[in-house]
């Protein structure tokens, strides 16, 4: 499994920033990861600085949102929804999607994805797709 680190996901999405602002030719993945970056312009000045997003230090202590764990969660929730893993998610993103927007729809996933990673790891246990799932229901 590939585990890759904060500056390999900051490399990455400064790059496909990069790609796609050149007009040049995007993976797949860089594709996907262009159409959220498109939907979050406030984010274009971080990109377009690698050194600076290297060095950044997004704590929480800092404040700011994390811009790449904010991409990193729409593209788990995109490939999530493309599998349907865990099973259901598929159709409680459209349901949740019909009645607020795609990208609105992603940002209230987003917090139930963050809840149970956030309950998965406190209590020790595996992530809870079902909780996860039943939650997003619930928007």
């Amino acid at each position: 499994m590939f585990t890759p680190s904060s500056d390999d996901v900051r490399l990455f999405f400064c790059e496909a920033f990069r790609k796609q602002r050149a007009g040049e030719i995007l993976s797949p993945m860089d594709a996907i990861a262009a159409d959220w970056i498109a939907e979050h312009p406030e984010y274009a000045e971080v990109l377009s600085d690698v050194d600076s997003a290297l060095a950044r230090d997004y704590s929480i202590e800092g404040g700011a949102g994390n811009p790449f764990l904010h991409l990193s969660m729409h593209l788990s929730i995109t490939e999530q929804v493309a599998v349907d893993q865990p099973r259901g998610i598929r159709a409680a993103c459209e349901s949740l999607t019909q009645r607020r927007g795609a990208h609105e729809a992603h940002h209230q996933i987003m917090e139930c994805l963050g809840e149970m990673i956030w309950n998965s790891q406190r209590a020790g246990l595996p992530p809870d797709g079902e909780a996860y799932v039943e939650c997003v229901r619930k928007r």
